[in-house]
């Protein structure tokens, strides 16, 4: 408690020497809630979604996903697939409060929408399936809100379906998840007869008249069978909750009733401070619950005040600080999210963490040093688009103009020297060959290529350096699938593509001594550079921060000068880009200057970089090196009769299997499985199980291949 009072303390002074300063800044940023929706794919985010909107007065008319006109769900591929592809963001207003909302992916294939989602959010509402629980992507963005620290609501979705079970459900959430989660609603009744919730908080029944979709909704006493449960879940709650308030606390331990506000403030105080998650429950397709989810929105999750203010880095000083959320301060922003618009062009998606942006301001990008005309700002409502004069601290928005950022740039007033950390996406894992059908259509593809890729930052495209074909990559078949049919339907691009093949790495197993020097004359100027490197392995797990390798300088300023410091380091990282083996990226390798020769005449920084690029490719070429390949983490979901036959099938694909737990009537059979071995999975697990099993895949790390395959897949790479 005392760590926390005197953080709020600190924070409270660091805004500001004025109180009507003060005062300003709480008015408008206390109105604002930015939080995310996610879950499992099919959990019911985009339903939920649309009945936000529909309840605040954003839409008329409800969209459903499975008739394909949801809102939120704006592409064709989505809505032909009546899935989420690409992370929407709309506002809305609840209480005088303004909710910013991201919908996003739950398809494994589009995890890093959710990465760089809840990088700029404040907030989080995880959905879970009342049949379900937690499946297998809900542990995946949950952890991934864990990294960022997005406190967040848990919604018990779909209470009406067959098989809904709300009580095992939280006990899922409670082994898999988080402890920390306890239920503030109950449901009155379950599957057909659902019919409302029981609001822990205030001790009463809320039902929603269906007549009106929900609009109309009232509160009645509880059902007297319902009562001893409702006490005995609302005296947990108190019990949990009073550690994060003296006032509670104070009255649980004289025994005193606790009244509905005192309540409430503990659970705010223990849901900031990611000490606690409130667990409702509901059913959005049938409009019950979602009006009492927009309440605990604006009642529990935090303001932009409330959360813990990004650390900036000074560019120039490389010291660190606090930048704090306050509309008088200088302007900064993140760049989350790159949206290529067909109408308006580059679409900017940014969250402003300080100061304010006005339309026709020039601002900063801190990754180039270059400055761009800010022409038009966007309130997005999911694709369509609002016209704003300017945003302020705490908002989300969209901006049109600048032409060179990227995402995960930091975009500032200029003359601001902040750096906002970068966000971290997983690698590709697979990898299909593309050409044009026609000569015509290569300039298009070639354009066309690069805006996708500008959009999505887990999407590549390369050539490949024997075989000289173009090659893209993605996080898996169905992320490349979509990326050829927005070819074909948004640039009219006609192309001829190939069957899919894993993305491949190198490392090296055993430390190397490796020399590099350029002695020689160009354009009539002498060039000089001598280098000496050790190359060295590394586990994964000694890599931070998104890292592939590490440099390391062991030379002094009398070895070599330091201004050629730079360009050795930068010559050493690129020239890991091409392994000796394959051409493939090579990672996990500690690269250390250790000696070198220099010439004050001669010496340049060309030399020092071509000399270094060719100590690190003898290095490699004498070095014991190996293919890593991808592994991925697969959850099979099946009935009990067929679990022994997918068990021999994983092995038989060189899979590990890590669990197996109930799910409900069914068995979770967790495994991590190469790539290589996945293609064509879900053809046998329907032939094995007879339909009845489902499976989901995420990418979980590279892994060395043993040597009697590595010895294949070279085979079948140099064609003998």
């Amino acid at each position: 408690m005392s760590k926390e009072s005197d953080a709020a303390a600190i924070r409270s002074q660091k805004k500001g020497d004025s109180s009507s300063k003060l005062t300003r800044n709480e008015s408008i940023l206390s109105k604002i809630r930015n939080i995310g929706i996610m879950a499992h794919i099919d959990a019911g985010k985009t339903t939920t979604t649309e009945r936000m909107l529909f309840y605040t007065g954003i839409i008329h008319r409800m969209g459903e996903v499975h008739d394909g006109n949801a809102v939120m769900d704006w592409m064709a591929q989505e809505k032909e697939r009546g899935i989420t592809i690409t992370s929407a963001v709309t506002t809305c207003f609840w209480q005088e409060k303004q909710i910013n909302i991201i919908d996003t992916p739950g398809h494994v294939d589009f995890t890093a929408e959710v990465e760089r989602s809840l990088r700029v959010l404040d907030g989080a509402i995880g959905i879970f399936c009342a049949v379900g629980g937690v499946e297998p992507q809900s542990e995946t963005v949950w952890h991934q809100a864990d990294k960022y620290k997005v406190p967040r609501l848990a919604f018990i979705n779909k209470m009406d379906r067959s098989g809904a079970d709300f009580d095992h459900v939280v006990s899922m959430i409670h082994d898999r998840l988080t402890k920390n989660a306890k239920p503030i609603q109950l449901p009155v009744g379950k599957e057909d007869n659902f019919k409302g919730i029981i609001d822990l908080i205030n001790m009463k029944a809320c039902y929603f008249d269906q007549e009106t979709m929900g609009v109309n909704y009232h509160y009645h006493k509880i059902p007297e069978k319902m009562m001893e449960k409702a006490r005995e879940y609302r005296n947990e709650l108190v019990e949990h909750v009073a550690d994060f308030d003296d006032h509670l606390m104070a009255k649980y331990l004289e025994d005193e009733p606790v009244d509905a506000e005192t309540l409430k403030t503990a659970i705010r105080k223990a849901t900031r401070f990611h000490q606690f998650v409130p667990l409702l429950c509901g059913s959005s397709l049938k409009n019950t619950g979602v009006q009492t989810l927009l309440d605990a929105v604006v009642d529990f999750l935090p303001s932009p005040l409330d959360v813990i203010n990004p650390i900036g880095l000074n560019k120039k000083t490389k010291e660190e600080f606090e930048v704090l959320p306050d509309i008088e301060a200088k302007f900064s922003a993140y760049a989350f999210k790159i949206q290529i618009d067909k109408y308006v062009g580059k679409l900017i998606y940014i969250r402003i963490y300080s100061g304010s942006v006005k339309r026709s301001a020039t601002v900063e990008n801190q990754r180039t040093g270059k400055r761009e005309r800010v022409s038009r700002i966007l309130q997005m409502h999911s694709n369509k688009k609002k016209d704003i004069g300017s945003l302020h601290a705490g908002d989300i928005a969209a901006l049109v103009g600048p032409k060179d950022i990227q995402t995960g740039d930091t975009i500032t007033e200029l003359d601001y020297n902040l750096l906002l950390a970068e966000i971290t996406f997983p690698d590709s894992v697979i990898a299909v060959a593309i050409e044009p059908k026609t000569k015509t259509d290569k300039d298009l593809l070639d354009e066309s290529l690069l805006k996708l890729m500008e959009e999505d930052p887990t999407f590549k495209v390369y050539q490949h350096k024997e075989t000289g074909q173009t090659l893209i990559s993605g996080m898996g078949e169905l992320h490349l699938e979509i990326i050829i049919d927005r070819l074909k339907r948004e640039f009219g691009v006609q192309a001829n593509v190939g069957n899919p093949q894993v993305t491949y790495k190198e490392t090296i197993e055993e430390p190397i001594i490796a020399d590099g020097e350029f002695i020689r004359e160009m354009n009539g100027k002498g060039q000089y550079a001598v280098v000496k490197l050790r190359l060295s392995p590394l586990r994964l797990e000694d890599l931070k921060g998104g890292k592939k390798n590490i440099f390391v300088n062991s030379v002094s300023a009398e070895v070599i000068p330091q201004n050629y410091w730079q360009a050795i380091e930068e010559s050493a990282l690129n020239s890991c880009l091409d392994g000796p083996l394959m051409n493939s990226p090579v990672e996990r390798v500690k690269i250390e200057l250790i000696d070198g020769k220099f010439n004050e005449v001669d010496s340049s920084d060309i030399a020092f970089s071509i000399a270094t690029s060719m100590a690190v490719n003898n290095g490699f070429r004498h070095s014991k090196a190996t293919i890593m390949e991808p592994v991925m983490l697969v959850n099979v979901i099946t009935p009990l009769d067929f679990v022994g036959e997918i068990i021999g099938d994983i092995n038989s694909k060189r899979g590990k299997i890590e669990h197996i737990r109930p799910q409900g009537m069914k068995q979770e059979i967790t495994a991590q499985i190469p790539m290589s071995e996945l293609f064509g999975y879900s053809t046998k697990l329907r032939s094995i199980s007879q339909g009845r099993a489902i499976y989901t895949m995420e990418y979980f790390k590279h892994e060395k291949v043993p040597q009697n395959i590595q010895e294949k897949i070279l085979k079948r790479v140099r064609g003998y």
